[in-house]
């Protein structure tokens, strides 16, 4: 089969594609062929190192959607022609893949493959963010960090059939148009204001109750202080690079704060809270309140423009690659 693959960590140029492996399932493994991938920041990490994948040659992405050709021993709930999607296990930029049946999920006929695709990984990660890592409920306020993004658009509409008050940040009048669309109620652009004495102004200086951000350098300190006290900051990605070490003391004396780094793999950890996140969001698409937003596809073999246009920030919703 053809697979993108990385054999040394590095630029986006280190994405080659070529010849590998057909892969064949294990026991309680089914073969999946990749009908659309979706691009994440993840994989970003993954191709420079700063999340290990391995060994070389990988083949990285962790989010697909596709058609089961053949399963393993002991597969029982799946068989072949079975419209599935997934999140979370590795060598999606393929154009088939050797799946954990148990992270498998059925796509609802309603759902195309590409929908399937850009809604699994973004889309669990809004969903528990909003419903359980900070539970939002009618009168809270949240600031959303690159909210035109794949997780920001979703985030916004959750948050906004959440009761909650939504600020997101974004760096183009474009972008803000997007988010306001999504639901957010106001935008703050970045490029030419100060996301933390806005969100003050916002709030009349009580700040707001829970900050998602998936920035991380660059916006994690201002973050803290866009916080009410007892408030929590939600660091869910960094896109802009690690955060440095903390001072413990700080966030008491900002103001008794909160501060997590959840990961999706946490919070689909069982078979049912997976299905549980996964079937909430294709009844969402298909009740017509949440859509998703694909920004662009690429062809497979062109997965270093992705990471290019996602690293740029130059998208707004799903970058997918299609085999």
């Amino acid at each position: 089969m053809k697979a993108v693959r990385v054999h040394a960590h590095g630029e986006p140029d280190v994405l080659l594609y070529e010849d590998a492996p057909d892969p064949e399932p294990k026991a309680n493994e089914a073969l999946v062929r990749v009908a659309a991938t979706g691009v994440n920041y993840i994989d970003v990490y993954h191709r420079t190192g700063l999340y290990k994948l391995g060994p070389f040659p990988f083949v990285p992405g962790v989010e697909a959607a596709g058609t089961v050709v053949s399963v393993g021993a002991d597969v029982r709930d799946l068989g072949a022609g079975d419209r599935v999607a997934f999140a979370g296990p590795p060598g999606a930029y393929a154009e088939a893949v050797a799946v954990p049946a148990e992270r498998l999920v059925l796509l609802p006929k309603a759902v195309s493959f590409q929908q399937g695709a850009a809604v699994m990984l973004q889309g669990m990660t809004a969903h528990y963010l909003a419903l359980a890592t900070y539970a939002l409920r009618p009168g809270d306020t949240c600031l959303v960090h690159a909210a035109a993004g794949g997780v920001g658009l979703l985030l916004c509409r959750i948050a906004q059939r959440r009761g909650a008050r939504v600020i997101g940040t974004v760096s183009t009048a474009e972008k803000a148009k997007l988010a306001r669309e999504a639901g957010a109620d106001e935008v703050i652009l970045y490029s030419s204001q100060d996301f933390e004495a806005e969100t003050r102004r916002m709030t009349a200086g009580r700040g707001v109750q829970v900050v998602y951000d998936g920035i991380g350098r660059s916006t994690f300190d201002k973050s803290l202080n866009c916080l009410a006290p007892r408030g929590t900051l939600v660091l869910f990605g960094q896109a802009s690079g690690p955060v440095p070490p903390l001072d413990a003391q700080v966030l008491s004396q900002r103001g008794s704060l909160y501060l997590t780094r959840p990961t999706l793999f946490h919070y689909t950890a069982t078979r049912e809270e997976l299905l549980q996140r996964a079937n909430d969001l294709f009844t969402w698409m298909s009740e017509g309140w949440l859509h998703v937003r694909v920004d662009r596809e690429y062809a497979l073999r062109d997965a270093a423009a992705a990471h290019r246009a996602l690293e740029g920030r130059e998208t707004t919703g799903k970058v997918l690659l299609l085999p």
